[in-house]
C-alpha cells in the first residue's frame, strides 16, 4: 500500500485554522478539525477540576468560543514550545485563571464546528472513564493520547477501505491493541478465503502500517523542522503512550 501523505507538523494545520490565507473554514475545515479533535480532552480537564458536567460544558464551550473569536490559533509562537498538546493545555489553564464571568458560549459557536458537544455523550464518556484518581492534567493527556490513537486508526481504516480491504482490517484490527477477543488467524483465514500464512502476513503488515500512521499523527503534533525533530517525535510518542497508563509514570 502506498504511503499516505501528511503535513510536516500540526503547526501547518494550526496556521490554516488561524486563517493562513486558505479558503473559509467549514464542517471539515482545519478550524473545525481542531475543535472536534480536542474538545473532549479539554472538557475532561475542566470537568475533573470543576466536578460539574454543566459547568464544565459551559466553560469548555466558552474556551473554544474565545479561541475562535480571538483567533488565538493565528498567534501561536512556535518558538515558545514544540508541542501542540502543551500549548493547548496552557491556553485552557490561562482561560480558567482569567475567567471572571462565564459566557454562555454554546450559542456563540456555529454548531457545525463543534458537533461533538452533545451533553449526554460528553457526560456518558466522562462517567465511563475508569481512572477516577487521575489529576485534571493527567486526564487531559490521557484523552489527548486516545484521540491521537483514534485518528491513526481511522486513517488506517480509510486506507484499507480505499483498497477494498476493509473486511481484512475489521477482522485483524484487534491485533493492534492486543485485544484478547481477537479472532484466531485460522478463523479469519476461513472467513476471508485466505491461507493462515497470508493472514499472519496481513496482520504483520497491519501493525507496520499502524505504527507508521501513529508516528505520522504524532509528528503532526510536534515541531519537527529542527535538527532534533526525530527525537521530538520519539519523546512525544513515549509521553502519549505513557499517558494511557492509569498510574502516574
Amino acid at each position: 500500500m502506498p504511503d499516505a501523505q501528511f503535513p510536516k507538523t500540526s503547526w501547518t494545520l494550526i496556521a490554516a485554522a488561524g486563517g493562513g490565507g486558505l479558503p473559509p473554514d467549514g464542517p471539515n475545515g482545519p478550524l473545525s478539525t481542531l475543535c472536534k479533535a480536542y474538545w473532549f480532552p479539554v472538557y475532561a480537564f475542566i470537568r475533573r477540576r470543576s466536578g460539574s458536567h454543566d459547568d464544565a460544558l459551559d466553560r469548555t464551550q466558552g474556551f473554544f468560543a474565545r479561541l475562535i473569536a480571538k483567533n488565538d490559533l493565528a498567534k501561536v509562537d512556535r518558538a515558545r514550545g514544540s508541542k501542540f498538546r502543551s500549548w493547548l493545555l496552557k491556553c485552557v489553564a490561562n482561560y480558567l485563571a482569567n475567567e471572571h464571568k462565564r459566557a454562555h458560549a454554546q450559542h456563540e459557536i456555529p454548531a457545525e464546528l463543534i458537533d461533538s458537544t452533545c451533553d449526554s455523550i460528553a457526560d456518558g464518556r466522562y462517567q465511563a472513564e475508569p481512572a477516577q484518581h487521575l489529576t485534571p492534567e493527567r486526564l487531559y493527556e490521557r484523552h489527548f493520547a486516545l484521540n491521537v490513537l483514534a485518528r491513526a486508526l481511522e486513517q488506517l481504516r480509510s486506507r484499507y477501505a480505499s483498497a477494498g480491504k476493509e473486511p481484512l482490517f475489521e477482522a485483524l484490527k484487534g491485533c493492534l491493541s492486543g485485544d484478547t477477543a481477537q479472532r484466531p488467524y485460522e478463523e479469519v483465514a476461513g472467513a476471508l478465503g485466505m491461507t493462515e500464512g497470508a493472514v499472519k502476513k496481513a496482520a504483520f503488515d497491519l501493525r507496520h502500517h499502524f505504527k507508521k500512521m501513529l508516528r505520522a499523527e504524532v509528528a503532526n503534533l510536534v515541531d519537527v523542522d529542527g535538527p532534533d525533530g526525530e527525537a521530538a517525535v520519539e519523546e512525544e510518542l513515549g509521553h502519549l503512550l505513557a499517558a494511557l497508563q492509569d498510574e502516574p509514570a
